[in-house]
């Protein structure tokens, strides 16, 4: 059988691989000489004109045919390590497959996203199901002809959180211009502005949240309020879908005359089809879109032309207004703008889940009864070392990748927390070890901190109980 082009000691199963090794690196479609020595003594079987060559070259020695039959022009035979296309119709079998171990790294990178979700101030998380096929990453290269984004180093399909920021934006451009009805309080006229060094910049609520998309030759550069989550999803079944386009013009496409379609290149109803294979996620799968608010970014923004006129974090029935905006979008987009690859043809299509959602907001009830149940049963240093990495975390969702520069108050707040460690009395020493892991887990987050000064100051070492 072909083989992956992986080092032989790897072997040739791959069963507990996930589906994006198994696609990429692991995919068996090269041929091996084992394979070519098959396809050999196959075609010398064969009672033809063909046979009767192959047995011929045959008698002259195994690497002597492969050679000749390599060479011909109709029929080669693979070269060694080339594209078997046989074996690749058949990887496809292999390569949809979902083990228990991926199911279970699918809910777990769920649940680690909805509890992310919870620690922070501004969120909105929406569920969908699918309710066609979904697919993305085609353009990417590979072998088999169409790619597919899988999410490394966990080897599963995803939606890219700037996918999902461009779908959303061009649903708010189309409610924004009325073209299907009510624009759901979408607008692009320029309401806001933003100071940006000595410069005023105009703002939409489009530009506001998605950020101002410069033109050439522009110098106005403004980040937008939202923050978008790449998108697990929770496929439907034990195995991904493999769809097939058959292009019938593709030497039209490709510009190139095809003695089979008459060496014209131009389209004509004689083409040849052309099948092509290409993964997706199956219907009924379930998606959790979650997008983050800058609050600090919209409270910048100033609106000179409309005095006592709603902004973006005004309440709405007890949603901030960039909420109710967004969940507008989400509607649009997944009722006519579909998210992934192909959604001109249907794909991509979705509802929202309103189901998933109760689920959802039980489990957080749940969630936040269980975290304001824990600090009762810690002792007071653990809700110390709690209240530090609450505090710093929130703090590094702020400042989005930015850092404070040292000697601010978060850098008090770890040296507050380094010596109330190192100078309690009741201080267990698993109590100074986990400080100090927080310590040196959060400090460098937040702030422009040397940390292997800061080790020294701090005293981390001793906290670890290596001193």
């Amino acid at each position: 059988m072909p083989i992956a082009a992986v080092p032989a000691y790897l072997g040739r199963e791959f069963n507990e691989a996930s589906p994006g090794m198994r696609f990429g690196l692991l995919l068996p479609i090269w041929t091996d000489r084992r394979d070519q020595e098959r396809e050999v003594n196959h075609r010398a079987r064969a009672k033809s004109n063909e046979g009767d060559d192959v047995k011929a070259l045959l008698k002259q020695g195994m690497d002597h045919a492969i050679r000749q039959l390599c060479q011909r022009s109709r029929r080669p035979l693979p070269g060694l390590w080339q594209k078997n296309d046989f074996a690749a119709r058949d990887a496809w079998k292999e390569v949809k497959k979902l083990s228990s171990a991926d199911r279970a790294r699918m809910q777990a990178l769920a649940r680690r996203q909805a509890r992310a979700a919870d620690g922070l101030p501004a969120v909105l998380r929406l569920d969908a199901v699918a309710v066609a096929p979904f697919t993305t990453g085609l353009g990417n290269e590979h072998p088999l002809e169409n790619g597919f984004a899988f999410l490394n180093p966990y080897g599963l399909p995803y939606l890219p959180g700037s996918g999902v920021k461009g779908v959303l934006r061009q649903a708010a451009r189309e409610l924004a211009r009325g073209r299907w009805g009510d624009t759901l309080g979408w607008s692009e006229e320029k309401h806001y502005a933003l100071q940006v060094g000595r410069e005023r910049v105009r703002l939409s609520m489009i530009d506001a949240l998605f950020g101002l998309e410069s033109r050439d030759g522009d110098t106005d550069h403004v980040r937008g309020a939202l923050s978008f989550w790449d998108v697990i999803p929770q496929i439907e079944g034990d195995s991904l879908m493999v769809e097939i386009m058959t292009p019938h013009q593709s030497h039209y496409y490709q510009s190139r005359s095809d003695r089979k379609s008459g060496d014209s290149v131009t389209p004509h109803d004689s083409g040849q089809p052309n099948p092509i294979c290409f993964l997706t996620v199956p219907p009924r799968s379930r998606f959790a879109f979650h997008v983050v608010c800058d609050v600090g970014h919209l409270k910048r923004l100033t609106e000179p032309e409309r005095d006592g006129a709603p902004d973006l974090l005004a309440n709405a029935d007890g949603d901030p207004l960039w909420r109710k905006l967004l969940a507008a979008a989400f509607e649009h987009a997944f009722a006519w703008l579909g998210f992934g690859a192909k959604t001109a043809v249907g794909y991509g299509a979705m509802r929202r889940d309103a189901d998933a959602e109760d689920r959802a907001a039980k489990d957080r009830v749940v969630r936040e009864a269980e975290a304001q149940a824990r600090p009762a049963a810690m002792s007071e240093a653990m809700r110390q070392i709690e209240d530090f990495k609450r505090a710093m975390s929130q703090r590094a969702q702020q400042l989005q990748g930015r850092r404070v520069r040292p000697n601010t108050q978060e850098h008090e707040r770890a040296r507050r927390l380094a010596r109330a460690a190192l100078e309690g009395s009741d201080w267990t020493p698993e109590e100074k070890r986990a400080a100090a892991e927080a310590i040196e887990e959060w400090l460098p987050k937040v702030v422009q901190a040397d940390m292997k000064d800061e080790r020294k100051k701090l005293k981390l070492a001793a906290l670890r109980g290596n001193a």
